[in-house]
C-alpha cells in the first residue's frame, strides 16, 4: 500500500472513530433522558395517587396533602354569625364533613366515620356510624378516654345519645398522645367505632362553635 492509500485509510479510520464516539455519546444522553422521563412519570403517578382522595364537589381550598394537625382548608372557618341556615352533611363513604348555609357550601372538613361491618339482619355491610338526621347536643368537652376501647380524643361535641356519638379529633392513646396510625386514615378511609373523627383544629372549632340544635345529616 503506497503512502497515499495509507493516508486515505488513516483518515477513514479517524472518521469512523469520530462517528462511533458521537453515537456512544448520543446513546448515553438518550439513556439519561429516558431515565429522567421514567422518574418524572413515576413521580407524577405518586402525585396522582396522593391526591386521589380529592372528591368531586370538594372545596377548592382543601389542604393537600391531608394533615391532621392542621385545618382542612387553607382559608378561615365560616363566621356562623353571618350564616342564616347552617347545617352539616357527613358523607361516610367519601370521608368528608360539609358545612352548609342552605344550599351554599361554606367549608369542607376531612373526616373519618365508622368502620363497615356485616349486618346480620340484612347480610350487607353497614357503617358503625348511624345514618339519618340528627341534631347537635349540648354535651361537649376538651378530652375523653374510653377504657373499654382503649381510645380517646380531644375536642368533642355530641350529636346522638348525649355523649355516645360525637364529632371529635383524631384518636388518642392512653396518656393523651395522638395515635398517628389511626390519624393517617383521616379523609382517606373509615376507621372509627361510630363517631366522626376530624383534624385537631377542625374538631376544636366544632366543639367551640357548633350551635346546639344544628341539623346534622349523615349519609352512607
Amino acid at each position: 500500500m503506497n503512502s497515499k492509500n495509507l493516508r486515505i485509510f488513516y483518515w477513514v479510520i479517524c472518521g469512523l472513530m469520530v462517528i462511533l464516539c458521537v453515537h456512544l455519546e448520543w446513546s448515553r444522553v438518550k439513556g439519561n433522558d429516558e431515565l429522567k422521563t421514567t422518574a418524572t412519570v413515576a413521580k407524577s403517578a405518586q402525585t396522582v395517587q396522593a391526591d386521589s382522595v380529592t372528591q368531586a364537589g370538594d372545596s377548592a381550598h382543601l389542604r393537600t396533602p391531608i394533615d391532621w394537625h392542621k385545618s382542612s382548608e387553607t382559608v378561615p372557618y365560616p363566621d356562623l354569625k353571618t350564616v342564616k341556615n347552617f347545617w352539616i352533611k357527613v358523607s361516610l363513604k367519601h370521608n368528608r364533613t360539609y358545612l352548609y348555609d342552605g344550599n351554599k357550601l361554606l367549608y369542607t372538613m376531612y373526616s373519618t366515620g365508622g368502620m363497615y361491618q356485616n349486618d346480620p339482619q340484612t347480610g350487607q355491610m353497614k357503617s358503625m356510624t348511624p345514618t339519618g338526621t340528627f341534631y347537635a347536643q349540648a354535651e361537649r368537652g376538651d378530652s375523653f378516654f374510653n377504657q373499654s376501647l382503649n381510645e380517646g380524643a380531644n375536642y368533642w361535641v355530641s350529636w346522638k345519645d348525649h355523649g355516645t356519638y360525637l364529632f371529635h379529633s383524631v384518636p388518642t392513646v392512653a396518656g393523651g398522645a395522638y395515635n398517628a396510625k389511626e390519624a393517617a386514615k383521616l379523609g382517606k378511609s373509615t376507621g372509627s367505632h361510630g363517631c366522626i373523627r376530624l383534624s385537631i383544629p377542625d374538631a376544636k372549632w366544632m366543639a367551640a362553635n357548633l350551635p346546639v340544635g344544628t341539623k346534622i345529616v349523615i349519609q352512607d
